[in-house]
């Protein structure tokens, strides 16, 4: 069973289409203590992704102090295991070693997560789930079985009226989803707005959230109704809803929980009715962790969970991709560009602006009369390119093929982990020291070095 079969287990049934089966991967754990000698239980589980943590929702519970609400992540890729901590505080480790992504080896490994040991055995899988051969929702298109799990799941999230998490990377088609939802739901005639969360001043979210009365604040010269209120009897789609600011979090609980706002400016509160759909490329349950999340606004808004994989995890689907873009375009006559050759060049990129990356090659082999695959930059020459500044220091460079949010992202954290290193060598390890030359609160500059793995020492509880 999926993350997404598990959230939605509320009487949906599936559609009634041809459909292929297959088999659910089933892993075996085996919880131990004290250096694995002390075997606590053992337990099997399905599913293609199997969260481990100390917080009861998750797949695998761990009664252990030192175990983060949500430590790590295990997720069946298409010939391996692989594991993905969510910045646990004292980390996961492989094979001794401190890891943020590893392949776990094909047999058995041991993971240890603070005091827990886990031995992890892929077995036999004993059940199997039918897949709807269902190669498009909406502007969504793949053959994959991966996505076509994505559009049977999401023909169910829109006969719904649930609250609804979008999550993938940018450009994976989290806002073509939200659209279809709502299309194919009971709200489709109504009101359906987008807030974009990481576009607004902090300063300005309450008012474009809520609404504000007439001079609430400098520059309220009229009331002004909010999105709640504007997509009343709607829906109301969230995008980007991992940069909302801390402190506006509570007061959006508040108004999913109770299904009311008040205006800036005003003391009574107005009853909305408005299904809310969010989106974010951030990994909430690490955005939890790190405290830039609140765990109940989480909880909130993934009443139905929703991943969109990115490109890199489902190549297979580029022929469909490109034909679908082909037909978009009215460029149809143009397919003789992309031979067999072209294909399997495209398939050894990593797409890092995923599908919106792919749709722009194809726009761009349509203008130039050439599909040269070696137009397109790998992640990994994104990742590696570098410029250097007046004084000869090198530094990231921005990949404009990317979204300005990612770019933005990764160059700050090449510049945090040059920093830390140079700050730790210049301290000679002295954490104490490093956070007075640095300026920062010793226990914040405890999580940089404990996110990068650039430290051993110990760590306090979470």
């Amino acid at each position: 069973m999926t993350d997404g079969d598990r959230s939605t287990d509320v009487g949906l049934t599936l559609p009634r289409s041809p459909a292929t089966l297959i088999a659910v991967p089933r892993l075996l754990f085996t919880v131990m203590r004290e250096g694995g000698n002390d075997v606590q239980r053992q337990l099997e589980i399905d599913g293609e992704r199997v969260r481990i943590g100390s917080h009861p929702s998750n797949e695998l519970v761990l009664d252990d102090r030192l175990v983060s609400r949500f430590h790590c992540t295990l997720t069946r890729e298409p010939t391996c295991w692989a594991v993905k901590d969510a910045e646990s505080l004292n980390g996961t480790f492989l094979g001794g070693v401190r890891v943020r992504d590893a392949i776990l080896p094909g047999s058995e490994c041991e993971l240890r997560l603070g005091d827990s040991w886990l031995r992890v055995t892929p077995v036999r899988a004993r059940a199997v789930v039918q897949v709807p051969e269902q190669s498009q929702f909406g502007e969504l298109f793949g053959n994959s079985i991966v996505m076509r799990q994505v559009f049977a799941l999401l023909e169910r999230v829109a006969a719904s009226d649930a609250t609804v998490l979008i999550e993938g990377e940018s450009g994976t088609g989290k806002e073509l989803a939200a659209a279809e939802i709502v299309r194919r739901g009971a709200r489709a005639q109504r009101r359906f707005l987008t807030l974009d969360c990481g576009a607004i001043s902090p300063s300005l979210m309450e008012s474009e959230l809520f609404g504000h009365a007439r001079g609430a604040f400098t520059g309220a010269d009229r009331a002004r109704v909010g999105a709640f209120e504007g997509a009343h009897g709607g829906t109301l789609f969230l995008d980007e809803i991992g940069e909302l600011p801390l402190e506006m979090q509570p007061k959006l609980l508040r108004a999913l929980e109770a299904r009311e706002i008040r205006r800036v400016g005003e003391n009574d509160t107005r009853k909305v009715d408005v299904r809310v759909i969010a989106a974010t490329n951030r990994d909430l349950e690490r955005e939890v962790n790190r405290g830039r999340f609140r765990e109940d606004l989480y909880f909130r808004l993934s009443v139905i969970r929703v991943r969109l994989p990115p490109l890199r995890e489902r190549l297979e689907d580029i022929p469909c991709l490109v034909q679908a873009f082909l037909e978009r375009m009215e460029a149809s006559s143009a397919e003789p560009l992309f031979t067999r050759e072209v294909y399997r060049e495209l398939k050894a990129h990593d797409w890092p602006g995923n599908v919106r990356e792919l749709r722009n090659y194809v726009e761009r082999a349509l203008v130039l009369e050439t599909a040269d695959p070696a137009s397109v930059p790998s992640a990994r020459d994104g990742q590696r390119a570098s410029r250097s500044d007046d004084d000869g220091n090198s530094a990231p460079a921005s990949d404009v093929e990317q979204p300005f949010k990612v770019a933005k992202e990764r160059v700050i954290v090449e510049f945090e982990k040059v920093y830390l290193e140079r700050l730790m060598q210049w301290a000679q390890g002295n954490v104490s020291r490093a956070a007075r030359k640095a300026k920062i609160d010793r226990m914040y500059l405890h999580r940089l070095l404990q996110r990068y793995a650039m430290t051993r020492d110990s760590q306090p509880d979470r």
